[in-house]
């Protein structure tokens, strides 16, 4: 099938940057051009555990460009291909396969330097040079920030330095990780430095939920299907629940997390995108430009509902168990001061001021070391208040379950008579699970990474939507900053009990992790 099949079949998709076009035409062959991606800090975790992985089963299954060449910027080089090799063989996606990696090493090239070495930069000037001799490529360049944040605006300034940030015939993009800021003014300096270097539409900030299949079904389940659309609003929804619970706590990330917290972590971006998506309006086209406006709309008009007392809860994991393991709590960590005020668990209410939503909350929670690993978003409608009194006393909420991990799929509970004499209801399940439906998606990091090859920045957020996410939960880590230490929850538990207080005085409840 052609990709201008592909569009006429599914006109859905708004063209070749549409999410349901984007994900079809990903699979037909190697749309993007010839390109050289640079990755700083190859030797780092992330580069190691997802990005080469990611990278190697983008080799596998034929959707690299022909001309493709992968080079690597790192302090020490000196056993990086082994490393690298190794980190394929343990966290690549596909069986290991000689044949490939080799086809794959030779593409791949390392630079040693430091970030703030300009003699480094030119030397990688001058191998970007050289490969764009030998392979006959323009000059198609992607800069892959694997660095912390503090080093974003250094080495955007070294390749400004070293003119590898402009081009008269190729194109150049520039990838960042999150987090974007730490609040809104440290997001806004950020935003600054890097688009002092690189146009808005030339920086991708990655957010690798977004890549997720389950995550990219929303807009086709609310969409392409002609029976939600007219429920999905104030009329019909009582509320939403969007949850991200970790069972694993946070050894080996005490230098990162403390000071961070599960609200910067987590609900500040991935969990702020997915609400976007659940309550965006239907965009002009499902292009990178219609989705951010629509994103940009929603996250504009979200608000802390308060008071903060009553609607927001945090908490620090104390000891007990992970997996039937005994385990310690927060303030025994390795590398975690004793008194730290970090929260490894936060809920908060937010409402969206627009008439499809107002008076609809929306509760929001993450935390670590919870009884099991789940993230799913469940949209609850609003039972019926019609028809007899019995009829109404049997009745129950009939929930949409987003399952974005670790069982991808969609459910719909709805009720049921049981068998037998009378009329007794039930809750029950409707499910479709993607692994058993679709062959294997990609990984989130596949799919982000051809995007970026392709410049289809249609699932990358904007830096708008980075802002108005940081003007949502500023407010609330202000509030927390002047109420002493996070309240302390079990671990393996379902978190702290002003968490349960919190949805019980509007009577309603957590779904059960």
């Amino acid at each position: 099938m052609t990709v201008s099949e592909v569009q006429e079949r599914y006109p859905l998709a708004g063209g070749s940057g549409g999410v349901v076009g984007a994900a079809l035409i990903g699979n037909i062959g190697q749309l993007a051009e010839p390109v050289s991606m640079v990755i700083f800090g190859i030797t780092g975790d992330l580069a190691r555990k997802k990005l080469l992985p990611a990278i190697y089963d983008l080799a596998h299954s034929g959707q690299l460009p022909a001309d493709f060449d992968l080079v690597g910027f790192a302090r020490e080089t000196a056993d990086a291909e082994t490393q690298l090799r190794e980190s394929v063989t343990a966290y690549a996606r596909t069986p290991f396969d000689p044949e490939v990696w080799e086809s794959l090493a030779e593409r791949i090239h390392l630079v040693q330097g430091s970030f703030d070495d300009t003699a480094a930069f030119a030397r990688l000037s001058a191998r970007l040079a050289e490969l764009d001799v030998r392979r006959g490529k323009s000059g198609n360049y992607v800069f892959y920030l694997s660095v912390p944040p503090s080093f974003f605006a250094t080495v955007c300034d070294q390749l400004a330095i070293c003119g590898l940030n402009r081009s008269a015939h190729g194109w150049r993009r520039v990838v960042v990780e999150k987090p974007f800021g730490h609040d809104l003014a440290s997001s806004q300096s950020l935003g600054v430095a890097l688009e002092r270097v690189f146009p808005p539409s030339s920086i991708y900030r990655i957010d690798h939920y977004l890549g997720k299949e389950t995550v990219q079904n929303i807009l086709a389940l609310r969409f392409a299907n002609g029976m939600f659309e007219p429920l999905w609003n104030n009329r019909h929804i009582d509320h939403v629940q969007i949850t991200m619970a970790e069972s694993v706590g946070v050894t080996g990330r005490a230098g990162y997390y403390d000071g961070v917290g599960a609200a910067r972590d987590v609900i500040q971006n991935h969990l702020l995108q997915l609400l976007a998506l659940i309550a965006m309006e239907e965009p002009v086209a499902f292009d990178a430009d219609g989705i951010a406006a629509e994103k940009i709309k929603v996250l504009s008009a979200t608000e802390l509902l308060g008071p903060l007392a009553e609607t927001s809860a945090r908490g620090q994991y104390g000891a007990g168990v992970e997996n039937d393991v005994p385990v310690p709590g927060l303030a025994d960590e390795a590398g975690f001061p004793a008194d730290s005020a970090t929260e490894t668990f936060a809920a908060l209410t937010v409402g969206i001021a627009t008439r499809r939503w107002a008076g609809v909350p929306f509760f929001i929670r993450t935390g670590k070391r919870l009884a099991r690993r789940t993230a799913e978003i469940a949209v609850t409608f609003t039972p019926p208040v019609h028809g007899s009194p019995a009829s109404r006393a049997a009745a129950v909420s009939n929930v949409l379950v987003f399952r974005v991990q670790p069982d991808d799929g969609i459910e719909l509970h709805i009720g049921a008579k049981r068998p037998g004499g009378g009329m007794h209801i039930q809750p029950v399940s409707l499910g479709m699970d993607f692994r058993s439906v679709f062959d294997p998606a990609p990984e989130a990091y596949e799919r982000l990474i051809c995007d970026v090859l392709r410049g289809d920045a249609t699932l990358f957020p904007r830096r708008e939507e980075v802002e108005w996410s940081w003007k949502v939960v500023d407010p609330l880590l202000d509030y927390w900053t002047g109420c002493g230490r996070p309240e302390t929850y079990r671990s393996g538990s379902s978190g702290p009990a002003s968490a349960e207080r919190m949805l019980s005085r509007t009577a309603r409840a957590w779904r059960t992790l």
